[in-house]
C-alpha cells in the first residue's frame, strides 16, 4: 500500500470546480444542488482503499454533525473500475449503506472531475465556504492505517469550525495522504511532473 500526498494544486480561495455526476443508483448530482448554506466539504474517496475504510465511520460521523451546522458533505469515486471493479457503482452503494454515508457519493467515470480538483489520493480533502471557494485542503488528522494514532477528524473539524465562526483560512495545512486515485491508462494528470 503506497501512500501518495494529496497536491496543493487548487489554491485557497479558488472556486470549486463545477460538476454533475451519478450516484450508484444513477441520480445526477451537481455541486449547486449539495451546497450547503455555510460550505460544502468535497471528499475524493473510493471503496477498496484501506486509508478510506480506515476513516469511513468517522467520516460519517463528521458529516451528519456539520450538516446540522450548515456544512454539507459530497463524495467521489474517480477510480478506473475497469481495473478495480470492487469501486464499482454498485459497490459504491454497498459501502455507503455499511459505514452510514448519508450523503451523495457520486461516480467520476470520465476522471474529469478528479483533474479539475487536482486530487492525487484517496481520501482526498476540499472545503468550500459557502461561496464556494477553497477554504481548506488537508488530511482529516494524523491518523493512518497501522500507526495507532485516534481517529479523531480534528484537522478537518478545526476548519470546519473556523469557517462557521467567520475565521480567515488557515494556509499551514498538512496533506491528506493515501492510495493514489487509480487512473485510466492514457488519463494520468500532469500536476505530479
Amino acid at each position: 500500500m503506497a501512500e501518495v500526498p494529496s497536491t496543493f494544486t487548487l489554491e485557497l480561495g479558488q472556486p470549486a470546480p463545477q460538476f454533475n455526476l451519478p450516484d450508484g443508483n444513477g441520480n445526477q448530482y451537481g455541486l449547486n444542488e449539495i451546497k450547503g448554506p455555510k460550505g460544502t466539504f468535497v471528499a475524493f474517496v473510493c471503496n477498496h482503499c484501506p486509508f478510506v475504510v480506515h476513516l469511513a465511520k468517522q467520516l460519517a460521523d463528521v458529516a451528519n454533525e456539520y450538516k446540522e451546522l450548515g456544512i454539507n458533505t459530497v463524495a467521489i469515486s474517480s477510480n478506473d473500475v475497469a481495473n478495480y471493479p470492487q469501486d464499482s457503482p454498485e459497490k459504491m452503494l454497498e459501502f455507503a449503506a455499511e459505514y452510514g454515508w448519508d450523503f451523495p457519493y457520486l461516480y467520476d467515470e470520465t476522471q474529469l472531475v478528479a483533474h479539475a480538483y487536482s486530487a492525487a489520493c484517496t481520501p482526498d480533502f476540499f472545503l468550500f465556504d459557502a461561496d464556494g471557494n477553497l477554504y481548506y485542503a488537508g488530511q482529516f488528522d494524523d491518523s493512518r492505517p497501522n500507526n495507532n494514532k485516534e481517529i479523531n477528524g480534528e484537522d478537518l473539524t478545526n476548519a470546519m469550525k473556523n469557517l462557521i465562526a467567520g475565521r480567515s483560512p488557515e494556509s499551514n495545512f498538512k496533506p491528506a495522504t493515501g492510495c493514489n486515485i487509480k487512473w485510466k491508462a492514457g488519463n494520468e494528470p500532469n500536476y505530479f511532473a
